[in-house]
């Protein structure tokens, strides 16, 4: 009785979100690996040949504002990688490439404006905007059941179902076939999909959002960073002199972002992600005075309360860089065969429904013709 309501759930929800379900897994896919994509679209913009000397940050921001008439740039981010390029960040929101070596202007880009925005905002809110949202975590919610269901429909129960259901055979047909795509694959990707779905759940649900600092009974706040002392007298020190002193709190990040102050008592501050970090996202933010360069602050990832560092690993979980190229090669797989699922179930409902029918025809057609 449990095992056929289970089915049934499984049935129904998998036709109602399916089309959204296999959109959110393929667009998913994708953005596993957005960063290698953009690279390998826009190469000259990311690498430059390395050179014996680089120039200064402040020359380099100077070239690019002179090139870039009525903006400014407010950020930069440094790579260790001499193959590196710069970029920086203008007040209009591009991102603006430079060459360390030469200063040279590589190339602008809006990340709205490319190929790869259109893909995230498919899996965020189908391009329907807040509407779109709604119907993502929605589908998303019901994706968790679906999973339940799913691995209680099908999970294997002996040795013998064990042997059957994972694996696939091409010597009973392709409705056979077809059936072994979903059961056994699914079985294989289930508990990595129920993951990447649980934890997409708090980007489209405040409530979702807010439980998490509820359960690990954490308060959601900002630290609020330090401020320089402006004196009346004194000029903003240069951005090289910044990144020098933020290398003397962490000196072997693979990058540093520095962002400029807002205002004359702002503070610069300094991202980098510093070694042994738990992952990807585990980044420290050094604040430094703007006008002597004194380092004010530095808060690490392993200072924040519980509920912080809980939803700040999110979003590595979810998009899979939590323990590197295994892990986003699992996350690769796993929403690439989550975006197949709702196609193969729906040719497995359709076949037996199909089965059905002609059943169903045969016996109105044996019918008329004995009462004739």
């Amino acid at each position: 009785m449990l095992r056929t309501l289970f089915l049934q759930v499984h049935l129904y929800l998998g036709l109602i979100t399916g089309l959204v379900i296999a959109v959110v897994c393929f667009t998913g896919a994708v953005l596993v690996f957005e960063e290698e994509i953009e690279h390998a679209l826009n190469p000259e913009f990311y690498f430059v040949e390395a050179q014996p000397q680089r120039l200064p940050l402040k020359e380099v921001r100077t070239r690019l504002e002179t090139s870039l008439p009525g903006d400014t740039v407010t950020s930069v981010t440094v790579y260790a990688d001499p193959n590196r390029s710069l970029q920086f960040r203008s007040t209009e929101g591009a991102r603006v490439f430079a060459n360390p070596y030469t200063g040279a202007h590589l190339g602008t880009s809006v990340y709205r404006e490319t190929f790869l925005y259109t893909v995230f905002a498919l899996h965020r809110w189908l391009l329907a905007g807040d509407t779109g949202k709604l119907i993502v975590g929605t589908c998303t919610l019901l994706f968790l059941l679906i999973l339940i269901s799913g691995a209680w429909v099908w999970w294997p129960r002996n040795r013998n179902q064990l042997k059957a259901r994972t694996r696939i055979t091409r010597k009973r047909g392709w409705k056979r076939f077809n059936f072994d795509l979903h059961v056994s694959l699914g079985i294989y990707a289930t508990v990595f999909l129920f993951i990447f779905a649980f934890t997409g759940l708090a980007w489209s649900f405040e409530w979702f959002h807010n439980g998490i600092y509820k359960v690990t009974g954490s308060e959601q706040i900002r630290t609020e960073p330090p401020l320089s002392v402006y004196p009346t007298d004194a000029h903003p020190v240069s951005w090289d002199t910044v990144l020098h002193q933020a290398r003397t709190v962490i000196d072997d990040a693979p990058s540093y972002r520095i962002s400029a102050p807002r205002d004359s008592v702002a503070t610069f501050s300094v991202r980098a992600l510093p070694e042994g970090a738990p992952h990807p996202q585990a980044s420290s933010t050094i604040y430094l005075d703007q006008y002597t360069s004194e380092v004010l602050s530095v808060q690490h990832f392993a200072d924040r309360n519980l509920g912080s560092r809980v939803r700040g690993t999110f979003y590595p979980v979810h998009v899979g860089t939590i323990f590197g190229w295994p892990t986003r090669i699992l996350a690769f797989i796993a929403c690439l065969l989550g975006a197949t699922f709702p196609i193969t179930g729906t040719l497995i409902w359709y076949n037996k429904r199909s089965k059905r029918w002609k059943s169903q025809w045969q016996k109105r057609k044996e019918k008329r013709e004995s009462e004739a």
